[in-house]
C-alpha cells in the first residue's frame, strides 16, 4: 500500500506516525446512508459516509475494530447501524443505537443478536433530540438486564445539573467526547468532580474523542488544549477510557479534522505505550464484547 490514503469526510491523507496495535478499535463513528429512511432535517445529513467509505478511513488509520453509533439522520430505526455492523464484520464491529421507552423487549434483543451493546442519549442539543432526560432512568432498568451500556453526549452543565440521576443508574455510563468540559478550565467546572465520583464506582468510561469539539487552539494548535483533561480521565481510571475518531465528524461543516492527527494526538494523551494499548485495545475488547 502507499503512503497516502484520501478517505472522504477526513483532512489530510497521510497515514498517522503512530502505528496501531494488533485488534485496535475506532470506539466511535457514525454511518450515514441514503439507502435507509431519513428522520431528521437534511442539513444533518452526511454524504460520502457509508460502510464502504469508512473502509477507507481504517485502511489509513490501522484500525481493526470498530463501534458504529446511530447517526441522528436515522432516528430510532436503528437498521443504519445493524448493516453497517454486518458490512463492516460482524465479529470486529459493535453497534450503539437509539431507542426510546416504547421499544419492545423483541426488539431489543433481535438488536443485541445483530450487535448493539448500548444505546445513546444524545442531549447536549436537545432542540434536535430525539429522546430527552426523562426516558434515560427507565431504558437504563432494561438494557441493563441485557449487559449493555448508556452512552451519553452532554454538556459539561447537563452533566452537572443531573448528577443525582446518573448516580442513580444501574449500569455502565460511557461519557462522550472527554465528558464536554469547557476549555481551558476543564477542571474548574463542577461536572468535572461529578465525572470523578463516577468514575470512582467503576461502571463509568470516558470517551476520548471529539478533540475539535471543544478545543479553542484547534488543529493548527494540535489540540494541545485537550491533554491535560485527557490526561485527567487517563489516570484516574485508565481501565475505562477508550478512544474513538467521530468520523465523518458531522459537526464540522466545513474542514473535516485530520484523522491521522487526531490518532496521533493519543501518543500526547497517552504517552505510556502499555497504557495506550489498553486504550485501544484491551479496554474496548471489555467494554463492548468483542472476544
Amino acid at each position: 500500500m502507499g503512503l497516502e490514503i484520501a478517505c472522504a469526510n477526513s483532512g489530510g491523507t497521510q497515514r498517522p506516525m503512530s502505528n496501531a496495535p494488533e485488534g485496535a478499535c475506532d470506539a466511535h463513528m457514525h454511518v450515514y446512508d441514503r439507502r435507509f429512511a431519513l428522520h431528521a432535517p437534511p442539513d444533518a445529513m452526511v454524504d460520502d459516509a457509508t460502510a464502504d467509505d469508512y473502509r477507507l478511513l481504517q485502511r489509513r488509520i490501522g484500525t481493526q475494530r470498530t463501534v458504529v453509533v446511530q447517526p441522528r439522520i436515522h432516528g430510532t430505526d436503528n437498521s443504519v447501524t445493524l448493516a453497517a455492523i454486518r458490512a463492516l464484520g460482524a465479529s470486529r464491529t459493535r453497534g450503539v443505537a437509539v431507542v426510546r421507552p416504547e421499544v419492545g423487549d423483541d426488539e431489543l434483543v433481535r438488536l443485541h443478536a445483530g450487535g448493539i451493546r448500548g444505546i445513546r442519549f444524545t442531549l447536549y442539543t436537545p432542540t434536535h433530540a430525539t429522546t430527552d432526560f426523562s426516558m434515560v432512568e427507565p431504558l437504563a432498568h432494561r438494557v441493563h438486564a441485557l449487559g449493555w451500556h448508556v452512552q451519553l453526549h452532554w454538556s459539561a452543565d447537563q452533566i452537572a445539573e443531573h448528577a443525582a440521576l446518573l448516580e442513580r443508574l444501574p449500569c455502565t455510563i460511557v461519557l462522550d467526547h472527554l465528558a464536554r468540559l469547557a476549555l481551558p478550565d476543564a477542571q474548574a467546572h463542577p461536572a468535572f468532580a461529578v465525572v470523578r465520583r463516577l468514575l470512582d464506582n467503576g461502571r463509568t468510561w470516558i470517551k476520548l474523542s471529539g478533540a475539535y469539539l471543544d478545543s479553542k487552539l484547534g488543529a493548527e494548535g494540535g489540540y494541545a488544549d485537550t491533554t491535560a483533561v485527557a490526561r485527567a480521565w487517563v489516570r484516574h481510571a485508565p481501565e475505562r477510557v477508550v478512544w474513538g475518531s467521530d468520523w465523518p465528524h458531522p459537526t464540522e461543516r466545513g474542514a473535516k479534522p485530520d484523522d491521522a492527527q487526531l490518532f496521533d494526538l493519543l501518543h500526547q494523551w497517552v504517552p505510556d505505550e502499555a497504557v495506550r494499548r489498553r486504550v485501544l485495545v484491551d479496554n474496548p475488547a471489555r467494554l463492548y464484547d468483542f472476544s
